[in-house]
């Protein structure tokens, strides 16, 4: 532990990107997007390219394997775009002698490995709009959203680097379903906001569900209240409202849940009470360790591996958080989580634990006291009965481990899991 602003000074040395490998990418990168936009000329295609991402604005952490964002602006008269983009990327990429996968998305897009370089390329499709409220998809913002970073962000690229690698050690940064974090660019407007790393810590603790925090940079707003007046109920469910300064119909921070803003204040409020470089680092869960602190304060402890059979990435980790929260919701009729945990790896695994007690009893509601043969019959499976409001109910004792319950549980989701792209179980007392 030490000094808050010495470690955060530290951090930044430690984040800035190495300034060679960075020129080399730049130069690579050229390159590529020359061949690029012959290859677009060539094939007549009504398209541009542009740079986007923490390459183009200057924010990106060092790192042993740079990703340079690459968009192709498509002209709204094309409609698949993916398939437009992969009869383009293809030719360049061998000519370049790069090798490219194809990554599944809500637009499928491409990433261009580079050989004996310290970084690749990751070519997303969008469309060419003129205006924010035109997009078809999230990406398409892309455009507006870099321009307006860079020019503002100069000065503050360290802050940004800080809280990106803070975010990311305590597994809150990203959009994603299966994450509901921070994005890139809702932290990098943060930091437009607090102008450090450490303010925004400091102003984010203080934010509660009574007092939810409304950010408007762009003053798109008269005040707070309009902003709940004037959007849809749905994207003012966050704890905290960004309102996008280049859309004022976007909150930049829809996607956060409260669960992972819960888990970002914690460590933020831990970090400055006591400041260290752990909390800038990832973090390996010891499984093993929870599981006996838990048994020895008489919880019923459980790690799970989920697989699903789908590809890596936005996709799959999806999939598995999905089928983890209903196997949560699930458990919860009959046990009091005391905590639990769920970690994508990447890949097609997810990782979790659940610590819990079992519930004592249930109360069952049953069938309207008028109703006299299925109140019998409801009686007649229960052992003890009593009548609340206008419905019967029973008492329901749960003697059943944390391991039974969810051995039996996942023993009659017979197809279910197929149908949710799980391939295997394994749970593990």
């Amino acid at each position: 532990m030490g000094d808050l602003q010495k470690i955060v000074r530290e951090q930044i040395e430690i984040l800035r990107p190495d300034s060679e490998a960075i020129k080399s990418l730049h130069k690579i990168s050229k390159e590529f997007i020359y061949q690029l936009n012959n290859e677009i000329r060539r094939s007549r295609i009504d398209a541009d390219v542009f740079v986007g991402g923490s390459f183009a604005k200057g924010t990106q952490i060092k790192s042993g394997n740079y990703d340079v964002d690459i968009f192709v602006r498509f002209d709204w008269k094309y409609e698949s775009l993916s398939e437009i983009l992969e009869k383009i990327i293809v030719p360049v990429a061998k000519k370049l002698k790069m090798r490219i996968e194809k990554v599944h998305g809500s637009r499928d897009y491409f990433r261009v490995l580079i050989e004996n370089t310290t970084g690749y390329f990751e070519v997303i499709p969008v469309m060419k709009i003129k205006k924010p409220r035109e997009e078809r998809n999230v990406t398409d913002l892309t455009y507006f959203h870099g321009p307006y970073v860079k020019k503002r962000i100069s000065g503050l690229e360290d802050q940004v680097r800080v809280a990106k690698q803070f975010m990311k050690a305590c597994e809150v940064y990203g959009a994603e379903t299966y994450v509901r974090g921070f994005s890139g660019y809702s932290v990098e407007l943060l930091i437009l906001k607090y102008k450090s790393f450490v303010k925004m810590l400091r102003e984010l603790i203080k934010v509660t569900d009574e007092k939810r925090l409304v950010i408007d940079l762009a003053k798109h707003y008269s005040n707070p209240k309009e902003v709940f007046i004037q959007l849809n109920e749905a994207k003012v469910q966050s704890p905290i409202i960004l309102i996008d300064p280049t859309y004022k119909e976007r909150n930049a921070l829809a996607a956060l849940s409260q669960e992972t803003f819960a888990k970002f204040q914690k460590s933020a409020s831990d970090f400055l009470k006591n400041p260290g470089a752990k909390f800038f680092e990832k973090k390996n869960v010891d499984i093993n360790s929870v599981r006996v602190k838990s048994k020895a304060k008489g919880f019923d402890f459980v790690s799970i591996h989920l697989d699903t059979d789908k590809q890596p990435g936005d996709i799959a980790g999806t999939k598995l958080k999905k089928f983890f929260d209903l196997l949560l919701r699930e458990l919860e009729s009959y046990f009091v989580v005391k905590d639990h945990y769920f970690r994508y790896n990447g890949e097609i695994r997810g990782i979790s634990y659940i610590i819990a007690k079992a519930k004592k009893e249930i109360v069952r509601i049953g069938p309207p006291i008028e109703m006299k043969h299925a109140v019998k019959h409801f009686k007649e499976r229960h052992a003890i009965t009593f009548v609340k409001g206008k419905h019967i109910h029973a008492h329901l004792p749960v003697a059943v481990s944390l391991k039974a319950f969810l051995d039996s549980w996942v023993s009659g989701l017979g197809d279910k899991m197929k149908q949710m792209h799980i391939t295997r179980i394994n749970v593990e007392d």
